[in-house]
């Protein structure tokens, strides 16, 4: 067996990164981020790529909607509608985990 280096680290909501630094965490183009802000599958606030900031769940995002695509090969927009899904299900899971048995 091979040993493979994991790193491990904690993402923090309010962190904002910019397009250089989206696209090093997640081994993205920035030509590959712009076509996905102009389709509306990321929306970081500002005008300009210059001026574009992503949080955690916006790398979170980008990570699994390149996977998706690299492993499956699967269309920009189901890989966007998969990771919707993925979201909303974390989402669903935290309001059950919130919820006591009767």
């Amino acid at each position: 067996m091979q040993d493979r280096m994991v790193l491990v680290g904690a993402l923090l909501e309010d962190a904002c990164l910019t397009l250089e630094q989206l696209c090093s965490a997640g081994a993205v183009s920035p030509d590959w981020v712009a076509v996905q802000v102009q389709e509306g599958r990321l929306q970081p606030p500002g005008d300009r790529p210059s001026q574009w900031r992503f949080g955690s769940r916006d790398l979170w995002r980008v990570r699994q909607m390149r996977s998706l695509q690299v492993v499956f090969d699967a269309e920009p927009e189901l890989a966007a509608l998969v990771a919707d899904l993925m979201e909303e299900l974390d989402r669903l899971r935290a309001r059950l985990g919130g919820i006591e048995p009767g």
